[in-house]
């Protein structure tokens, strides 16, 4: 897979991952969207599809501007023609898709406090990894996002995970702490000196940031957390990157 390997080198082991993005999720009061009307609209008390199509219209204003304004500052900033990219507008949600990447945006109620939203901002499809090195491209999203995830084409036991982690007796300086529920359904990884976390769902591994960066920032914190991984002797572990 080319895009990982110019992120990581020629490591082959990057060839069992078939997919990374890029996730950015804030929330906000759904009474403070543009579209609601205080002295028409009620707060909704739950999550459903009829109130979910109430968000939409409510979040159209902010989420076309949003994404036009994307739109502009991409085909600048990048110097593409009309051929290059495209947006597309749907009820909750828009698509970017440029020749090098693509950006979906998403409003939804969150259905343990309906009173408010979340906007999910992910980027994927990446074509090459020289355009995440550009200042042009990597300025387009400063702060933007909190999570990498990537999908493993083969998947993995969660409890093999653990496992791994927890027989790590003999390599205690790579600093490797596991936590997960009685079921193991997933785990989460800690690395020593490092405040990312690693989530294992067995499908999918999601690194999580305490603080929104911009694409190049979290592709750079996240070497440091493949570098105690891969410098294990544990096949499992090593396999993951």
């Amino acid at each position: 897979m080319p895009l990982l390997r110019g992120f990581m080198g020629t490591d082959p082991t990057a060839s069992i991952l078939s997919g990374v993005a890029l996730i950015g999720r804030s929330d906000g009061l759904v009474k403070s969207l543009r579209g609601f009307k205080k002295d028409r609209h009620s707060v909704p008390d739950s999550a459903n599809a009829a109130t979910q199509a109430f968000l939409a219209k409510l979040c159209e204003a902010e989420l076309k501007e949003e994404a036009e304004l994307l739109f502009q500052q991409a085909r600048v900033a990048m110097a593409y023609k009309r051929k290059d990219l495209s947006l597309d507008l749907a009820p909750a949600q828009a698509v970017l898709t440029t020749r090098d990447f693509s950006v979906d945006w998403s409003f939804s109620l969150k259905p343990e406090d309906p009173a408010r939203y979340e906007r999910v901002r992910t980027l994927q499809g990446l074509r090459s990894p020289e355009v995440v090195q550009l200042e042009t491209f990597d300025g387009l999203f400063t702060r933007w996002f909190q999570c990498l995830v990537f999908t493993l084409t083969k998947g993995v036991a969660v409890e093999s995970v653990i496992d791994a982690v927890e027989g790590l007796s003999d390599e205690p300086d790579l600093g490797l702490t596991v936590t997960y529920p009685s079921d193991c359904r997933e785990c989460v990884l800690n690395v020593e000196g490092v405040e990312a976390s690693v989530r294992c769902t067995g499908i999918t591994l999601e690194v999580e940031f305490p603080h929104a960066g911009s694409p190049r920032e979290l592709i750079a914190a996240f070497s440091a957390v493949r570098r105690a991984f891969v410098l294990t002797r544990n096949a499992t572990l090593a396999g993951l990157w």
